[in-house]
């Protein structure tokens, strides 16, 4: 199984901002260290959460001070990006790092409003400028010249530059949760993320996405190695003991939850209201703390002892799963608990000291 590392970290306030910034380059250099095989950087806007915001710039950072380490996207939240910009930067960042740069790309976020009223943007229309977008990412580092006409963007020119290292380009992840997902990812051989799915769904999931990628002619090889990268997302604690990680976790989901809440009660405009499709227990203010992060911990999160964690692993790898998303910091922890989860996780799974 491969094990890679998911930053979800936020600053609790603006002074703190470049102490922040800097404790996420130092977990990306201890996540090579510790045997993980790739960083996944999320993208969110005005409030600390995802220190750093700006995704693209950050990457650079972690291009320069990593060597093995695949730098990936979960996600870039394509209404925000002009995608010939985004397609050169992307580029760039895959000659910086060598060929290390996975995209994944996204509509934007569903809870947080005031981040598209920040651009100047409402999220109704998101999807299909995500699907603009991507549509521009498959054909850009390949056609020269490159004409694109489309509902938000017009424009030509000669080729762009550099070209990225991968070729044809870096790979575009796909993030998949509905069953049909599965199926459509597989379908078109794009390698994909999911959430935190429960442990139970994953083989119909896994199965739905196999039969894609074999309804779709891919070789056997190619079905292997997607089936292989397909990604799980989740929230790591480690600890002497079950009672003590139990404990820790609990309470910086709880911490979490609340302060996302009060961000979305806050500042998303009045005359939004989250598609009810879309929520779960976590993300759904009428359900209690306590029933709530009881269900991210049951069925979104690996934690326990060294021996319990390393069960929920095995478990994983039984119902299919080939690679491991660990989110290892919470809200606002501080690095050193942030470092200890990471190292003690390495110890027990990965097998590096």
């Amino acid at each position: 199984m491969k094990f890679g590392w998911l930053t979800l970290s936020a600053s609790p306030a603006p002074e703190a901002d470049r102490e922040r910034i800097a404790d996420q380059i130092a977990l990306a250099e201890a996540a090579e260290a510790a045997g993980f095989s790739d960083v996944w950087l999320t993208e969110h806007y005005f409030t600390g959460e995802s220190v750093y915001c700006d995704a693209l710039t950050f990457a650079a950072a972690l291009a320069m001070r990593t060597t093995r380490l695949r730098i990936g996207f979960a996600v870039v939240q394509a209404p925000f990006h002009h995608p010939v910009r985004l397609a050169t930067q992307l580029s760039l960042l895959d000659n910086l790092s060598g060929g290390r740069i996975d995209i994944g790309v996204g509509k934007g976020t569903v809870y947080n409003e005031y981040e598209f009223v920040g651009y100047g943007l409402r999220s109704g229309d998101s999807r299909a400028r995500m699907a603009e977008t991507v549509s521009i990412l498959e054909r850009v580092w390949t056609e020269a010249p490159f004409r694109h006409k489309g509902a938000f963007h017009e424009f030509e020119m000669p080729e762009l530059r550099p070209r990225p290292v991968q070729r044809p380009g870096p790979p575009l992840w796909r993030s998949a949760i509905s069953p049909a997902s599965f199926r459509e990812c597989g379908e078109a051989g794009l390698p994909l993320l999911t959430t935190r799915l429960p442990l139970e769904a994953i083989p119909a999931r896994w199965k739905l996405y196999a039969e894609g990628l074999e309804a779709g002619g891919h070789a056997p090889g190619k079905r292997a190695r997607l089936l292989g990268d397909a990604a799980v997302w989740r929230n790591v604690y480690v600890a002497d003991s079950d009672a003590e990680a139990e404990d820790r976790l609990y309470a910086h989901l709880v911490a979490t939850r609340a302060h996302i809440m009060h961000l979305r009660t806050t500042l998303n405009p009045p005359d939004f209201e989250i598609d009810p499709a879309m929520l779960n227990a976590m993300s759904d203010p009428s359900v209690s703390d306590a029933e709530a992060v009881a269900q991210a911990m049951e069925t979104g999160s690996i934690w326990g002892s060294p021996a319990r964690v390393r069960e929920q692993v095995a478990a994983l790898g039984d119902a299919g799963v080939g690679h491991l998303l660990c989110q290892t910091a919470f809200g606002a922890m501080e690095r050193e608990e942030a470092l200890a989860n990471m190292r003690r996780f390495s110890e027990a799974v990965i097998g590096r000291p």
